[in-house]
């Protein structure tokens, strides 16, 4: 983890009108480096971080360099990223090329993703009027897990891209897209309660697909926060039981009740497998250091 004390002061260069995710690069790029809590002033080592805003990078570049002091990163000839320190400056790249290391995004460098368990060669692209939708489409299909279920990787990223690009633009937060999800979680539930299965899967497909949504808004928009990170993972964590129980609740509206011993053994049976499966996967993270699904392929 890099120290706070050598991490280096932001500095954009030039300037950029155009919009991404509703929101102009320099104002991206002032997110993500309150996210990742760079200083305002220039520490006593005179390091910087200069970024050429006619481009948009992946954020992953941003914590990569972070830990590289030294470090610039290219696109062929031009500058996108660098981080200097004693004072140096872009325009002394070229005479101190021997003093640093020179990345180039061409090469295709390959970066471990932690937070989405990836090993990519994150995007880097010049931001204009006409390459907008494009970045747009690779930030957001760049904030997917390197491993996640069938049903998010397959059925509805594009009707998710569809949302998050309309939720951007109206200026809706994620935890906004949260709490209108969550209102459906328990509405579906309610709807199980009573048969209405047809309906509550309605409502709970649509739940799904904004807990696709409010993740990737976070992410594109530079607007993760630590509690929306709870409220989101814990209506995640903490809603399947509820619907299982509804759902067998809800047979007896159609006349297909279990007996009381049965549905008991039942709600048994699959709360414990599922709070079990929870237990293992938690202490495999704990011993390992790594999500149970990424350790090996099936």
């Amino acid at each position: 983890m890099t120290d706070a004390k050598s991490l280096p002061a932001l500095t954009p260069i030039g300037d950029n009108p155009t919009f991404l995710w509703g929101m102009t690069n320099a104002e991206r790029l002032r997110r993500l480096a309150r996210a990742e809590g760079l200083p305002e002033t220039v520490p006593a080592s005179g390091a910087r971080l200069y970024v050429n805003l006619d481009f948009v990078f992946d954020p992953v570049w941003l914590r990569h360099i972070l830990t590289l002091p030294a470090t610039v990163v290219m696109d062929g000839s031009d500058l996108v990223m660098a981080h200097l320190t004693g004072g140096m400056r872009p325009e002394d790249l070229a005479q101190r090329r021997g003093e640093l290391t020179i990345i180039d995004y061409r090469d295709n460098p390959q970066i471990y993703n932690r937070q989405l368990r990836k090993l990519e060669c994150p995007f880097i692209q010049r931001l204009t009027p006409g390459t907008r939708r494009e970045i747009e489409r690779k930030s957001y299909f760049g904030a997917y897990k390197g491993v996640t279920d069938a049903l998010t990787k397959y059925l509805w990223p594009e009707l998710a891209l569809w949302l998050t690009r309309g939720a951007a633009s109206i200026g809706m937060t994620p935890n906004m897209v949260t709490a209108i999800g969550a209102a459906l979680c328990v509405y579906a539930t309610y709807l199980f309660a009573y048969g209405h299965y047809w309906t509550g899967m309605l409502a709970g497909f649509i739940f799904m697909v904004l807990d696709t949504v409010d993740g990737k808004l976070a992410r594109c928009t530079i607007t993760s926060s630590k509690w929306g990170n709870v409220a989101d993972h814990g209506v995640d964590l903490v809603h399947p039981p509820f619907w299982w129980y509804f759902w067998g609740v809800g047979l007896g509206s159609w006349g297909l009740a279990l007996s009381n011993q049965s549905f008991l053994l039942v709600m048994i049976a699959v709360v414990l497998g599922y709070i079990l499966q929870r237990v293992i996967e938690g202490m495999f993270i704990k011993d390992f250091g790594m999500d149970i699904h990424v350790w090996q392929k099936f």
